[in-house]
């Protein structure tokens, strides 16, 4: 890493020296304007800062992965309100339903040790917003996502995970306009937090912004490339994105790569579904229909009217797939 800044602060100094000279190619004569030099030198300056945010997306996963190999050492009661942050920090990167209850059980132990812990309010806000699909008191959840994620702003409003457990919440109440600002203002905040991007990706592909809603996602792939929370999010709004802009077949091959990755990924399914009715493959649809209803015996056009975020033109499509797929009414 050391070589790279060394690297960067040569170009600095050289772009300096450059200032409006022109050189002339040895051998030839020939003028070469400073633009050029000034140009190769931009390219540098980008991969200079393409290499800060990505030391800065890792280390923080690293240092937090350090604290809780090292609280694993204490028996849980006496872990104080920190430890049980990064504790649950590391359970919701696993993206399993066991480790979602590990890390809601966690931040409220945190949040009983220290009511006034911003960080513990908002990650605990954002694990409830994971419970959309596991539970039947949804409305009751995301209110109480809501309320935790608007605990932590009034403690801390430049925490980056307030802000991105507000956009969730807001995204699941059918309000991506306001989830896209709230997304946006946590990565002022931490430009390098990849799970915004990842996050903000859903919200672009809503309003029909998908090329722009596949890059955010393969952003945050390249700033975290191991976290499988981070990669099934990434992998969802890259399929999503496909059937926004009425991609069929390619948001089909998307989806089946996202579930092949991550198997208990249950919205690339979900999206799989609708996406091969769309381009007409009706058997490839009620082929991925009995596999999902074997995972998710409730999957139904009344459970995904419940639970489902997205509305308008996009919801409308979804639902015609879903229908023409055979999706149970009840």
């Amino acid at each position: 890493m050391s070589s790279a800044f060394t690297m960067c602060s040569k170009a600095a100094s050289a772009k300096r020296a450059i200032g409006s000279v022109s050189q002339r190619e040895a051998g030839t004569g020939n003028h070469v304007s400073a633009e050029r030099y000034d140009r190769e030198l931009a390219d540098i300056f980008a991969v200079q800062d393409e290499i800060t945010e990505r030391v800065a997306a890792t280390i923080e996963p690293e240092l937090y992965a350090a604290e809780h190999f090292r609280s694993q050492r204490k028996p849980p009661e006496n872990l104080d309100a920190w430890e049980c942050v990064v504790r649950a920090l590391s359970y919701v990167g696993q993206g399993t339903l066991v480790g979602q209850a590990e890390a809601e059980a966690l931040c409220r132990r945190a949040i009983a040790i220290a009511p006034n812990y911003g960080q513990a309010h908002s990650l605990l806000a954002y694990v409830l917003t994971l419970r959309y699909m596991s539970t039947p008191e949804l409305r009751a959840v995301l209110g109480e996502a809501a309320e935790e994620a608007r605990t932590a702003l009034g403690l801390d409003e430049r925490d980056p995970w307030a802000h991105l457990a507000q956009g969730v919440a807001l995204h699941r109440m059918r309000r991506p306009a306001e989830a896209e600002r709230a997304y946006r203002r946590a990565l002022d905040l931490n430009p390098s937090f990849a799970l915004a991007y990842a996050t903000l990706g859903h919200v672009l592909a809503v309003r029909g912004a998908n090329e722009e809603a596949v890059e955010s996602a393969e952003r945050a792939l390249r700033l975290s490339p191991s976290d499988r929370r981070v990669g099934a999010h990434a992998a969802h709004v890259i399929a999503f994105a496909r059937f926004s802009a009425r991609q069929y077949s390619d948001c089909v091959a998307s989806a089946r790569e996202a579930i092949e990755r991550y198997p208990g990924l249950l919205p690339a399914r979900y999206v799989l579904i609708t996406a091969a009715a769309m381009s007409g493959d009706v058997a490839s649809a009620a082929e991925a229909l009995a596999d999902l209803l074997r995972l998710q015996p409730d999957f139904s056009l009344a459970w995904l009217a419940e639970v489902m975020p997205w509305t308008g033109e996009i919801a409308d499509r979804l639902l015609e797939g879903w229908r023409k797929a055979g999706v149970p009414k009840e």
